[in-house]
């Protein structure tokens, strides 16, 4: 297993990298991606950003965004990057299978592999691991490794900064949940103090929606928002003839489910969604109620007690109706 200081002593030296981060990449997988990106240049590494699936378009203002390499539009590229890396920095999932295909060529890869995550139990495939559940993000890792345990505090520069701010910003809820953790805002006034433009990235963020995305935001209001109150529990379930109606795009269903956990008394809520071929689901929850839980027994996902995903092969309406199965096995804990 490296240590820092043989982290410390590799990083030293120009470097071929890859970083690589899950599939469907959120605005931590992103932020933390290219905020490590945006430092290792300045150490004169040749680095290389391989995402294993396309993201959302509100994420492309990120400096560095325009060097990403997409795994599914460029298979001999990222595997020939893959396979001649010395480093290969794994970025916000646990294990190799959150990477789809680039998993076995990753996990076959001789190059140095380094972990940096929040989810729970991560697998044994890394020489390094700078894990931490009870980071808020991955992006705030990265920018502790920076500073903390690189020491390079003055390679934050603007670009670091906005990447690693958008990080720490989108999975903490925008600083709602609770491990938004008094360090959390500590690392947060020192990346605007780098440079993070905190309400210009909360806008490219969360005020840059085309209007077909508010318009299908209002269909999942109107006619897909099923409360019940007896479970205290918020479910919105969307067919793939709405996203195709409404052309939404990777990523434009980011959030839904938050709606339905703002009304008051939910302590529970989910967004589950008809995709060509599987049907995905996204749970959110308050205080002790575990998604986490609920996910690993029954919808082969998992990650944190109160923000969780997971996949089915059943129909959308066999889903929906396993998960109100599920509730009277949470009852205590939805009611209190």
């Amino acid at each position: 297993m490296l240590n820092i200081a043989s982290l410390t002593e590799l990083l030293a030296q120009p470097q071929k990298i890859v970083i690589t981060t899950h599939h469907k990449p959120d605005g931590d997988a992103m932020g933390s991606s290219l905020g490590l990106y945006n430092y290792l240049v300045q150490l004169g590494h040749d680095v290389k950003v391989i995402t294993p699936t396309d993201y959302p378009q509100y994420l492309s203002w990120m400096p560095g965004n325009d060097e990403v390499i997409i795994y599914t539009d460029n298979l001999k590229q990222s595997a020939a990057f893959i396979a001649g890396a010395d480093i290969i920095f794994c970025l916000d999932f646990n294990a190799l299978g959150r990477i789809n295909e680039m998993g076995d060529l990753v996990g076959k890869s001789s190059a140095v592999k380094v972990l940096i995550d929040h989810h729970l139990e991560p697998e044994d495939f890394a020489d390094y691991c700078y894990w931490d559940i009870k980071a808020c993000a991955t992006a705030q890792l990265v920018y502790r490794l920076i500073v903390k345990e690189l020491k390079h505090k003055e390679l934050v520069n603007k670009d670091v900064a906005s990447c690693l701010y958008a990080g720490i910003m989108t999975d903490s809820a925008s600083f709602s949940l609770p491990n938004t953790t008094s360090e959390v805002h500590r690392v947060t006034a020192e990346l605007m103090d780098a440079g993070a433009v905190n309400w210009q990235i909360y806008d490219l963020v969360y005020n840059n929606s085309p209007e077909n995305r508010l318009r299908f935001l209002g269909l999942c209001l109107s006619e897909r928002l099923e409360v019940l109150y007896e479970y205290n529990t918020a479910i919105i379930a969307v067919t793939k003839q709405d996203l195709y109606k409404y052309s939404i795009l990777t990523g434009e269903t980011e959030g839904i489910v938050n709606y339905a956990l703002s009304i008051a008394g939910i302590r529970l809520a989910a967004f589950i969604v008809e995709r060509h071929d599987k049907v995905k689901l996204s749970l959110r929850s308050k205080g002790d109620i575990p998604v986490n839980d609920i996910c690993k027994k029954y919808f082969n996902g998992g990650g944190h007690r109160n923000a969780s995903g997971g996949t089915s092969t059943k129909s959308l309406e066999q889903v929906v109706n396993q998960f109100k199965l599920i509730l009277p096995e949470y009852k205590k804990l939805l009611i209190q």
